[in-house]
Formats: structure tokens, sequence, C-alpha cells
């Protein structure tokens, strides 16, 4: 009943105003009191709805305002993730970049050898490269025993080889045996794998001889006495060096030149040691074969 009231209501104030228009559209001077009191009532009604269609106005604009705003919020929302993306990927390539460099420069200081570059494309399971596969195999000329540098020094060797991919294990694995030499003086020792210690950035630095001018920051690389390492290969740097309780020889720690966590792109030297031992004079390769190399191992494939 009260909205049949309300729309009755409004109806009649709707003809009224009609009316009220209507009179004051007259000009004659008898209804110009008339036209005056019907002003006074219809001033009040025009601002009403002139405040009402403002309110509408300015409501639909704000409504259209809002509507384009969030259309632009949403164009820079992707363009801020393009130019996240743009700038993540030209980090990506800024690092990979860094590293191919270190590599050529790597590839320069054992120019003497023959390389070619290979990707990481798995690892074990592990958080430490200790085994890991490259994206080269004997297609390219990839053989078991090849030695593998990477990040300043020397990382490993191949273990298995296939058409298009080869296996290599790491020196910190801890199978892994390297006959060494200290740099300055060439006394030789043994590096040992060792996944434990390498959490603390160090692997097993031993078979020194008491009497051997080895000390702490000397540069280790590998030794000409070796089986299936290149010589002169850096290993990495030594520390804690002190003489062990029998007195007859010293021992203490590698830090490596390499970093077993971060590796991704490597250089394969396809100088064989084997190869490089033919070419010796034979009476050189028997005396570096009696040399105590026989304490190198590496794992079975």
């Amino acid at each position: 009943m009260n909205s049949k009231n309300n729309r009755l209501i409004l109806i009649l104030l709707t003809i009224l105003c009609v009316v009220m228009i209507a009179v004051t559209t007259f000009k004659d001077a008898w209804l110009m009191p008339l036209r005056t009191a019907v002003g006074y009532v219809l001033m009040p009604v025009q601002s009403g709805v002139n405040r009402v269609g403002k309110a509408l106005y300015n409501s639909v604009e704000d409504s259209r305002k809002m509507k384009t705003a969030l259309e632009e919020n949403k164009k820079l929302s992707e363009q801020v993730d393009q130019l996240i993306a743009e700038n993540t990927r030209l980090r990506e390539d800024q690092f990979e970049l860094d590293r191919l460099r270190k590599l050529y420069k790597l590839s320069e200081k054992y120019g003497d050898y023959h390389m070619i570059g290979a990707r990481i494309i798995a690892k074990d399971s592990s958080g430490w490269f200790k085994v890991f596969r490259i994206d080269k195999g004997s297609s390219d000329g990839v053989q078991v025993d090849m030695n593998i540098i990477a990040g300043g020094g020397l990382v490993g060797i191949v273990t298995d080889v296939g058409a298009n991919y080869a296996t290599v294990r790491s020196i910190i694995d801890d199978v892994s045996r390297v006959s060494a030499m200290a740099m300055q003086s060439g006394d030789t020792c043994i590096v040992s794998g060792d996944l434990q210690l390498y959490k603390e950035g160090k692997l097993k630095l031993g078979s020194i001889n008491a009497d051997a001018d080895v000390k702490d920051g000397d540069k280790i690389i590998t030794s000409s006495i070796s089986t299936k390492y290149l010589p002169g290969l850096l290993i990495g740097y030594a520390k804690g060096i002190k003489t062990d309780s029998s007195t007859l020889t010293k021992s203490g720690y590698l830090v490596p030149a390499a970093d077993f966590g971060t590796l991704q792109e490597v250089l394969v030297i396809t100088d064989l040691k084997s190869a490089v031992n033919e070419g010796k004079p034979a009476e050189t390769t028997a005396q570096e074969s009696s040399a105590p190399a026989a304490a190198e191992t590496q794992a079975p494939k």
C-alpha cells in the first residue's frame, strides 16, 4: 500500500512540475505573480534535480575513471612483469658471460692442451656435483679418463661415455684420489675426496714427506706421476699443514680452486694422460709408473 501511495505522490509531483514549467513560459503581465510563485516552488526542485543529476554524472565519471585506472594499472603490472623477466634474463646472461670468460681464461692458462666446452645436464641427488653428466660424448671426441676443469682448476675425470653424453666423477667424491704436488717445491702429496669434509670447503691433503717443503697457501697441482690426470692442473691451495703423530709424514687440507656447488659449464681436456705418456721416452714413462702413483684411484664406472 505504501508503495502505491509513494508512486502516486511521485506522479502528482511530476505533473505539478510540468504545469509549473509550462506556466513560467507565458509572459503575460497578469501571470507574473504566478510565475514568481512557481519559481519559488520550482527552483528548489530544479536544484535538487541538478544535484541528483550531477551526483549521477560524477558517479558514472568516477566509475569510468576507476575502470580506466584499473586497465592502466593492469597494463603497468604487465610491463613491470616483462621488465622483471627481462632483467632476470639479462642478469642470467651476464652470469653466463662471466662464467664463460672464466672458462676462456682457464683454456688460455692451459693452452698446451686441446679442449672442448660442455654444459652440465644432470647430477646426482646430493647437494654437490660429485657425479654429473655433460652434453658431450663420443661423437664429440670425449673418452673415458679425460680430465675436466672449471672454475679455475681441476674438477674431475670422465668415467663413462655415450654417443652424446659423458659421466664425470669429481675430485670431491669419497673414492677419488689424485696424485699431486706443491707447485713451489715439487714435493708430492695425495688429494683425497671427502664429501663430509667438503661441507667445510676442504678436502684431505696427505702422504707428504716430513721434510717436504709444503706450507699453507701453496698451490697444489696435478703431478707428472699421476696415471690419469694430466700434469700441471691446479687443484687448490694447501691449508692447515702439520706433522703427523708418526713424525714421518705431514698432512692437512686442500681448498679446491673449483666451486662444486655452482658448476654449470666445464672444459673437457681431450688429451689423455696415456697418450701423453706414449709420446715420452720409455725410460721416463717407466720411472713415473714405478712412483707412488698407485695410490691414485678412481671409482669404477
